[in-house]
């Protein structure tokens, strides 16, 4: 790589002491010299000039002297070091230029070996600040990207560990959510409202996730798929999990009914969530990359998203998640074969506080899972006294039905 160096000086002999001094340099390629007879010139030449590293400047010169010339090069988006040139004797200008920003300075008549040791040490100084600037932009960048995905903190302590974004396989909790009808809807919609509502919604779901230090590992469309427990550590990941789906939950409810308030008929978000081990990292090839998960852990998240449909609920949570989030409130559903599996899965309806209401499903469901006759009238009842509690129906259609047991097909 060159150095280019502008040699800023209106002494008629001093380009030809140069090029003779560094002759061997400029030979190899080392450095490359411009010149310059006043500070007019010297700003003429760096607007002509892009590759210039650093300028050695004389301070008496016609038109501009060398410190007007380093007041112009300060106040300059590009910055370049300077080094001063001047008599002994005028220490108050070399302060003044010192004072103004330049790097070194050298005193007349020029002692060439000091001149080289002095141009070594400014060129060093320069690839220092040139590889603190790269890190600096390549750490901004990384941020820039991780902010997709994480929250401002997680992501600034991220910007410079490109080993905790590797592939691995950790314990995580993990989320799905999906708005019901979304797909017929859009085709209603104009682009403008489309694209405002989206907008709003994904801002706001998303907002939810970083507040509880979660990952949002892919948005498709309108749905999100979170993670807890990665890419750092997190021993209380499934109680972030449950606590991050109730608030999306209500945030959600919320952000409907504004919506339908204003003549768009909205959906339900419906969320699915699973505890297990999973492969996550950051995944793709060339310039396609993405931090996500993969295993069936991610697979049972998304078929617990769709069940709700059949339950007529808006979250689903397995038992795995309750298991590890220790103190849990909520009803259990049943027992859940999702498509694709063959064991049942423990699903349950979390809620953030007990009531009556519930307390009497619990005491309804606990005569369902010991096959006792009762349920169905336990069941009527709580249909009775709130017909909008879709979970209680669903399980009164079974019996009346005549099914038998807890275990539900969905998913």
């Amino acid at each position: 790589m060159t150095d280019t160096i502008l040699v800023v000086d209106d002494e008629p002999d001093l380009e030809d002491l140069v090029r003779q001094k560094f002759r061997r340099q400029i030979r190899d390629g080392a450095l490359a010299f411009l010149f310059a007879r006043d500070g007019v010139e010297a700003l003429e030449a760096v607007a002509a000039h892009a590759d210039i590293d650093m300028i050695v400047t004389d301070i008496n010169m016609p038109r501009m002297d060398g410190l007007t010339l380093i007041e112009r090069l300060s106040a300059a988006e590009r910055r370049l070091s300077t080094v001063i040139v001047s008599a002994y004797g005028d220490m108050a200008n070399i302060r003044t230029a010192m004072n103004r920003g330049a790097f070194d300075f050298l005193t007349k008549p020029i002692d060439f070996g000091d001149l080289e040791i002095t141009l070594r040490k400014t060129i060093a100084h320069i690839a220092a600040l040139r590889e603190a600037r790269d890190k600096q932009a390549a750490a901004e960048r990384a941020q820039a990207a991780l902010a997709r995905y994480f929250s401002p903190n997680l992501a600034r302590s991220l910007a410079g560990d490109a080993a905790a974004l590797a592939g691995q396989r950790r314990e995580i909790a993990t989320l799905f959510t999906d708005i019901a009808g979304f797909t017929p809807l859009v085709e209603t919609l104009a682009a403008e409202t489309l694209s405002t509502l989206l907008g709003e919604y994904l801002s706001g779901m998303t907002e939810i996730v970083f507040e509880r230090e979660g990952t949002v590992a892919k948005i498709i469309g309108d749905a999100i798929h979170i993670l807890f427990g990665a890419p750092v550590d997190q021993p209380d990941a499934a109680a972030r999990a449950i606590d991050c789906a109730l608030a999306l939950d209500n945030w959600a409810q919320a952000f409907r009914d504004g919506w339908r308030a204003r003549g768009v008929a909205l959906g339900l978000t419906r969320i699915g969530v699973h505890a297990g081990p999973a492969i996550v990292g950051n995944f793709g090839g060339g310039r396609l990359f993405e931090y996500t998960a993969y295993g069936d852990t991610i697979n049972a998240a998304a078929r617990l998203e769709s069940a709700n449909k059949t339950f007529g609920t808006r979250i689903c949570v397995s038992a795995a998640v309750v298991e590890r989030a220790g103190a849990f409130i909520g009803r259990p559903i049943g027992d859940v074969v999702l498509r694709g599996r063959v064991e049942p899965m423990r699903v349950f309806e979390p809620s953030r506080a007990a009531s009556p209401e519930a307390d009497a499903y619990i005491r309804a469901f606990e005569k369902l899972e010991a096959d006792d006759p009762s349920a169905l009238a336990s069941f009527a009842a709580l249909v009775g006294a709130r017909p909008d509690d879709s979970l209680a129906q669903y399980h009164l259609r079974r019996l009346l039905n005549g099914a038998v047991g807890l275990r539900l097909e969905a998913g």
